[in-house]
């Protein structure tokens, strides 16, 4: 099993396109090919985006293939005349242009199909720079391009997600590892909610004192999570697969009331598990989160197997009518409150006969809150007919990332009251 090391191909990514430049869309390329190329071993070393401008791509080819092994370009190779990148990559070479029939034959027969006809711009959009080899493109009009030089590689593709991912994974990826094999590299990533990065850094330390120097450890977070992956390199990818494996339930043994899962699963993935696992049913009762919270659960396939439905409770009318909430509770200590929760959650209960409930009530912003109670402050309850827990949170001042991070609570608490409960 011992793999021939050699130095890890280094990459660099350029995006072109002046609707990236200016925010109308989002470069989600380049997220998903630094994955995919890290899988394979490869190093992203840089990523560049630059407008629809000759000597803008002129000087990042230049300056990439200086730095790197293999330049990967997304986007202009559409049939409008702002779409410069062939010509331009031509010039760089210093080779002219080509027409390619079969491409054209190609478009056509796709055109007949649509009972359209193919103009001007479209045969244009058949030439090709000479020293092109083209990359059968399944998924679009035009083809990718590979081009080598001294040892160099630059692919050029579409900047249609849907085209790239297409030709990176069936064209470009595998020819890469081919011509540039590399040391094996895995990664392993464990979910975890509850605690910011430093405090689990802290708590891990001990753990970190004993990683080999070949595994190395980065801390991801996000809206009330944190990614820990864990990433190895090594020369035989079987063993450091089981190394990897052994550090990772390692790790997840030291914080494991943290632990929701693996990968990529989604926190609201994990708790639709549980409930299926100890087959129980849920409702939501939302009063500040408007419906977030049964958004996040029911966007899960199959979510209908353990989630029956939700109160969207924003006015105290309806806290009162359809879940019960006293008057007197709402009159004297708020509908932002640890017994209005409390009494939302035996109010769904009942109403929708259940095994579970989660209710949250809070002051979202930015207007609303009060000395006693800033803007940010949010109570949330889960339960079932025998106990019901509470949690206060303090969020922040942003409307909809109070609403997020509060969900995220909320999910998080019907986690840990489920583990608490059921879990023997």
């Amino acid at each position: 099993n011992q793999i021939t090391i050699h130095l890890n191909m280094k990459i660099n990514l350029i995006t072109i396109g002046d609707e990236i430049l200016i925010g109308q869309i989002i470069d989600t390329n380049s997220a998903w090919m630094g994955e995919a190329l890290n899988k394979i071993g490869a190093e992203v070393k840089r990523i560049v985006s630059i407008g629809d401008d000759r000597q803008q791509i002129l000087e990042a080819l230049e300056t990439s293939l200086q730095e790197s092994d293999v330049v990967l370009i997304t986007g202009g190779l559409g049939p409008t005349k702002d779409d410069i990148t062939k010509k331009t990559i031509a010039d760089f070479f210093g080779v002219g242009m080509r027409f390619d029939q079969a491409t054209f034959d190609r478009i056509e027969k796709l055109f007949e199909r649509w009972g359209r006809s193919t103009t001007a711009a479209h045969r244009e959009q058949c030439y090709m720079p000479e020293n092109a080899q083209l990359l059968f493109n399944k998924m679009g009009t035009a083809p990718g391009m590979w081009f080598e030089k001294d040892g160099k590689v630059l692919v050029s593709m579409p900047g249609v997600p849907y085209e790239m991912k297409y030709l990176m994974s069936n064209a470009v990826l595998p020819r890469l590892q081919k011509q540039f094999p590399g040391q094996p590299i895995a990664h392993r990533t464990i979910l975890t909610i509850g605690e910011g990065e430093s405090r689990i850094a802290d708590r891990i330390q001990p753990f970190l004192d004993r990683l080999p120097k070949h595994i190395k450890i980065a801390y991801l977070p996000g809206l009330g999570k944190v990614r820990l992956r864990l990433t190895g390199k090594g020369s035989d990818q079987e063993h450091l697969e089981k190394e990897l494996d052994h550090y990772t339930e390692e790790l997840k043994a030291q914080i494991a009331e943290l632990v929701f899962g693996e990968g990529k699963l989604q926190l609201q993935e994990a708790i639709g598990q549980l409930l299926l696992q100890y087959d129980k049913t849920i409702v939501t009762a939302e009063s500040c989160t408007g419906g977030y919270i049964a958004h996040m659960l029911t966007s899960v396939p199959g979510s209908s197997a353990y989630y029956l439905g939700s109160t969207i409770a924003y006015s105290n009318e309806v806290k009162i009518k359809q879940l019960q909430v006293s008057p007197q509770t709402l009159e004297t200590q708020g509908a932002v409150s640890e017994q209005t929760v409390k009494e939302m959650v035996k109010g769904a209960l009942q109403l929708y006969d259940t095994d579970l409930a989660v209710a949250i009530s809070g002051i979202a912003g930015p207007g609303g809150g009060s000395p006693e109670k800033p803007v940010g402050t949010v109570w949330i309850a889960v339960g079932d007919k025998n106990i019901i827990h509470t949690q206060l949170i303090s969020a922040g001042k942003n409307r909809i990332k109070n609403i997020e991070y509060s969900a995220v609570k909320a999910l998080d608490e019907i986690r840990k009251f489920i583990l608490s409960q059921y879990a023997e």
